[in-house]
């Protein structure tokens, strides 16, 4: 009775819909056709432009280059890691901000969104002054090359750093719409059955959240794969070294060799096309929207 009174009240109070006549809708539907068609067909010109400059033969003679080779090789191991350190830190990230309420989480919420909104160069430079910034009387850099002999600037740990300093805002954002679709009834259930957070969350939380988790992944993974501006200014592009596909494709564009380039890109969307499959066959829905 109570929900339905209010119900009528909240009705009640609402303006007067305007008197429509009747009209044929083909006006309406073909407008929403045109104007978010025209974006499709867009996308899809991209596509078979890039599919009619070049030929199966020109693309199997660029993957047969051993420096493309290597790009490939490079990018399968950076994004791979890249990825799984993006699970790692999103998972609690998610679960926090999306349980929890506490001092400084809007402005813990809004640092997560620098990385999507800020230019990528902007991200690899700043991973740069970082990295070369004096404390101390020394730098990140100098204390990793003297005390653990290694190397992070301009080398193979630099390009997993820039894709991942990217790529974990997007499995944080992934990890915590997966959170918010889980009930907290489940975990409040198995607390007062004895368990304490902790254990709530690893036996009843986690499990639930396996689907979340594979969608955080592969988006990351397709992040890392397209990440190009912070790999150039932190790594650099160079040849049998910090090479991966997104920079093969600048560096044979910069000697002329457009056939290459058009390769390596067309290759690169075919990863993005299974990476994105795998997300909308075994992601969450509200997840799979987030790609």
């Amino acid at each position: 009775m109570t929900e339905r009174s209010t119900d009528d009240e909240t009705t009640a109070s609402l303006p007067p819909l305007p008197a429509c006549r009747p009209a044929p809708d083909w006006p309406f539907m073909a407008a929403l056709v045109i104007l978010g068609g025209s974006y499709v067909v867009l996308i899809l010109a991209l596509l078979v432009a890039d599919a009619a400059y070049t030929t199966p033969g020109h693309l199997l003679e660029s993957l047969a280059k051993p420096e493309i080779r290597y790009a490939i090789k490079l990018t399968l191991i950076t994004c791979s890691i890249a990825a799984i350190l993006s699970v790692w830190v999103a998972t609690p990230l998610g679960y926090l901000l999306s349980r929890f309420r506490f001092p400084g989480r809007l402005l813990v919420d809004t640092l997560l969104d620098i990385p999507i909104v800020l230019p990528p160069l902007v991200i690899g430079l700043s991973l740069l002054i970082l990295f070369h910034l004096p404390v101390g009387g020394t730098t990140i850099e100098d204390f990793l090359q003297q005390h653990l002999h290694l190397r992070v600037t301009y080398a193979i740990p630099s390009v997993i750093l820039a894709q991942f300093a990217v790529a974990c805002a997007f499995a944080v954002r992934t990890m915590r719409v997966t959170f918010d679709q889980i009930s907290p009834r489940t975990e409040w259930v198995a607390m007062t059955l004895g368990c304490n957070r902790s254990q709530a969350f690893w036996r009843v939380v986690l499990p639930q959240a396996g689907r979340g988790a594979l969608t955080a992944l592969t988006v990351s993974w397709a992040r890392s794969l397209g990440e190009f501006g912070p790999i150039l200014v932190f790594s650099g592009a160079t040849r049998f070294r910090t090479e991966v596909l997104s920079t093969t494709v600048f560096l044979e564009l910069s000697v002329g060799n457009l056939n290459a380039a058009v390769a390596v890109s067309l290759l690169m969307v075919l990863v993005a096309l299974v990476v994105l499959g795998i997300v909308r066959l075994f992601g969450t829905p509200a997840s799979s929207g987030i790609v």
